[in-house]
């Protein structure tokens, strides 16, 4: 099945609030502290992010760091629009022309590609397009297979379809200096990437910021689900949703990609979505730890400039999107 071209779809653009650093890296420390035991924040010079554990299509965040949203839940529930089928590649190009971008990594969390793997499917994005239009993948998909396993595959750089919805922070993958976050044994309620969005938020009270980048649980394990394959009858409450997902406790190592915002911004944003992978079986969307005494982060984020929004349901709802 054929993606949507971009120029059906329609590009909205916003610019982002970029904090000072270090006011921002003393709100954090205060704000995570409140709900993990060890907590340190810097601003670094970004390691290789392309050598392991990370294994990112790229080894920086920098240049022209940008949040992109496409599609949404309303296009996967009650029941799929299965003509809601995007190209990562040419929506993420589109993205950089109009940010005069000559290169991308596009790293995040959306639906997986279900012509490529004839079932739905999470998306593990993390793709390198080259000046010379040459793409690197080392993207993920992970599936409930025909046992109810969690069964996670490579994406070749030949598919770069994503269905129904995504959320993908976009930079040129340059080194630069990045926000690097580390917290162990987590002594309160809220998960890794709700705690940072949460603190970040009743700070800068109306001020839209947006975070993206790669985190690694480095001890313990998570909660994570995966989507079984399209439902084939409606999906109209979150008790319904947590019925037809699959869960699954993940253990570490698992590294997760994905994109935050403070605010809606009137674009219908997902606030956070984080999908994670590891080496083995595993792989899907992340919603806690599950060894709060454990249990060890690391992540590096990159400062969104702008947001673009692609393809905005018209008619949307509110469940779906934790």
């Amino acid at each position: 099945m054929t993606a949507l071209s971009v120029d059906q779809l329609l590009f909205e653009e916003k610019a982002l609030f970029i904090p000072d650093n270090q006011e921002l890296k003393r709100v954090l420390l205060a704000g995570l502290q409140k709900n993990f035991q060890d907590v340190s924040v810097d601003f670094v010079q970004c390691p290789d992010l392309s050598a392991a554990p990370y294994n990112l299509a790229s080894s920086g965040l920098d240049g022209s760091p940008t949040i992109v949203e496409y599609g949404g839940a309303p296009y996967l529930l009650p029941l799929v629009q299965l003509e809601k089928l995007y190209d990562v590649n040419t929506v993420c190009w589109k993205v950089c022309q109009m940010r005069q971008m000559k290169q991308f990594l596009a790293i995040g969390a959306g639906a997986g590609p279900y012509p490529y793997c004839n079932t739905n499917a999470e998306g593990i994005f993390n793709l390198k397009r080259l000046p010379n239009g040459n793409l690197v993948s080392k993207s993920h998909l992970a599936l409930v297979n025909a046992e109810k396993q969690c069964e996670r595959r490579d994406i070749p750089a030949t598919e770069t379809r994503s269905a129904v919805l995504g959320n993908i922070y976009l930079s040129e993958g340059k080194p630069g200096q990045v926000l690097r976050i580390h917290c162990r044994k987590r002594t309160g309620q809220n998960n890794f990437i709700t705690q940072i969005r949460e603190t970040i938020t009743n700070h800068f009270v109306d001020k839209d910021i947006g975070l993206g980048g790669v985190f690694l649980l480095k001890e313990g394990s998570a909660y994570q689900h995966v989507m079984q394959d399209f439902s084939k009858t409606p999906i109209n409450t979150e008790q319904e949703l947590n019925t037809w997902l699959k869960f699954y406790d993940m253990e570490a190592p698992l590294v997760a990609v994905g994109t935050l915002v403070t605010n809606e911004m009137d674009l219908d944003l997902r606030l956070q979505h984080f999908h994670s992978f590891s080496g083995s079986t595993w792989g899907g969307h992340y919603h806690y730890d599950t060894t709060p005494d454990t249990v060890e982060y690391e992540g590096f984020f990159g400062i969104g400039e702008r947001i673009v929004r692609i393809d905005k349901p018209k008619e949307t709802h509110k469940f779906g999107r934790d």
